[in-house]
């Protein structure tokens, strides 16, 4: 049992039609989340403290795993989501393997902190159809500070690089939902610590300025944050709209604003852009 803490059996905490996502991947029967308990890194601030740190949940077999991929496409979501999978890619595989041997068709979305080998990534090319990758922090130091990984930085650039040469930029169907490509998440965090301009600069110049690009604004003290100012207080309306004005003066218009709404009700005001 290594870092992560999870054994050889496949450990979830659950799963459901999830409408908590992207408005292109939830429609309007939710997105087929499984929630793997566990992870690779070691974020003070997760916002899924007991699922992650704490490994709540039940380990259950492959077969099992196949059976949840499979009611969970009965349910009618649009799409299946692997939450947090990294850490559990060949008990994954194992139980989809057995899913589309009875049947299943669900586009596969690969819900990432972006904390990937690059050779894992490979090994997924062709199974994954949509890669929903976090690029968490920019600097080393502050990565081995509050993520517990200092490589974490160098990592996550070579796996963006990897996943979006498998599925190129973000493809809409007729009806809006997801069929294929990145979904690039960035939490803003208190105090600038995630290095936004940094990290969109990287984007623009070695991924693609079409990236499609979901700029999140619920940052939250959580876990272990209140020991670690200034995570220890909510993000502040005018942190956002400056890392909105960044990511905007970069040249990026593909812009997520799914959960813009409960933004402005949590701040009281409307989000200047």
């Amino acid at each position: 049992m290594g870092f992560c803490g999870i054994s050889w059996a496949p450990k979830i905490a659950g799963y459901e039609p999830h409408f908590g996502e992207e408005a292109c991947l939830v429609g309007e029967r939710g997105s087929g989340a499984i929630f793997f308990s566990g992870c690779n890194l070691a974020c003070v601030f997760c916002q899924t403290y007991e699922i992650s740190h704490e490994r709540v949940g039940e380990e259950i077999s492959p077969e099992r795993l196949a059976e949840v991929m499979l009611e969970l496409e009965t349910q009618g979501c649009h799409n299946l989501n692997l939450v947090s999978p990294s850490h559990q890619v060949k008990q994954i595989l194992e139980g989809l393997e057995k899913a589309i041997l009875q049947g299943f068709g669900l586009p596969v979305v690969y819900n990432t902190g972006s904390y990937d080998r690059e050779e894992t990534l490979k090994a997924l090319d062709g199974i994954v159809d949509i890669y929903l990758a976090d690029f968490k922090v920019w600097d080393p130091k502050v990565a081995a500070r509050y993520l517990g990984a200092a490589d974490y930085p160098e990592v996550a650039r070579q796996a963006i690089k990897e996943m979006h040469r498998q599925v190129g930029d973000l493809e809409l169907d007729e009806r809006g939902l997801a069929k294929k490509g990145l979904i690039l998440r960035h939490l803003v965090l208190p105090g600038g610590l995630a290095g936004t301009r940094e990290i969109f600069t990287f984007v623009r110049e070695e991924i693609s300025l079409n990236t499609y690009i979901n700029l999140m604004g619920h940052y939250h003290p959580a876990g272990e944050a209140h020991k670690y100012p200034p995570l220890d207080r909510p993000l502040r309306k005018e942190e956002f709209e400056e890392a909105l004005r960044i990511v905007k003066s970069l040249g990026f218009k593909r812009l997520d604003r799914t959960h813009w709404p409960l933004l402005a009700l949590l701040w009281g005001e409307e989000i200047e852009e």
